[in-house]
């Protein structure tokens, strides 16, 4: 398969409208086989994922989303919550093994939990977004839900919190927005 710029990146939209085609489970763990792949610090991988696809699963999930983003994801084939476990430096024995103290970095320190668990989740979801470009599906990912909601709802009794949440499926291109512009280069970046 021939994977191209214009695929990931200056075509790729966030989408609102769906079509009512599945996402095959082994589409979903191709998905996430790819995306595991991306580099984090100490190879943290916080990222965890629920795939919700059930009716029920829905029902659940809905309520704790803002009303502009409830119909589109009532309609989605599939919309991943991606979240970040707060404990994630116990996987690290295992993950970052040539550094057997790492684990102790973070231990007791809430702070550098926090800071790093997110922006590695955030990391990952990047990838994850990436990675389902890739294998030709379109994404729509989201902020715009209640996030204590969404952990009672799907993380309960575990130590992973909601990052954010991303539909996915094969879009309908009418429901696309008019592309809205990004700053150039020159506003965004400097050369030093």
């Amino acid at each position: 398969m021939q994977i191209t710029t214009e695929q990931l990146f200056d075509h790729a939209r966030t989408h609102n409208a769906w079509q009512p085609k599945p996402v095959p489970d082994e589409l979903l763990v191709r998905l996430y086989d790819l995306m595991k792949w991306g580099p984090t610090s100490a190879n943290c991988s916080p990222t965890r994922i629920v795939f919700v696809r059930s009716p029920e699963a829905k029902a659940r999930l809905l309520p704790c989303l803002m009303e502009g983003n409830r119909a589109k994801t009532a309609a989605a084939p599939v919309t991943a919550i991606l979240g970040m476990d707060m404990a994630f430096y116990e996987q690290l024995p295992r993950l970052f093994p040539h550094n057997p103290d790492a684990r102790n970095w973070f231990a007791g320190n809430e702070a550098l939990i926090q800071a790093t668990a997110l922006r590695n989740g955030s990391l990952q979801g990047g990838y994850f977004i990436l990675a389902a470009r890739a294998l030709g599906l379109d994404c729509g990912p989201m902020s715009g839900f209640d996030a204590a909601a969404v952990d009672a709802a799907f993380w309960a009794g575990t130590t992973v919190r909601t990052n954010f949440i991303c539909n996915l499926g094969y879009a309908d291109p009418a429901g696309l927005f008019p592309r809205s512009p990004r700053l150039p280069f020159d506003e965004a970046c400097r050369l030093v």
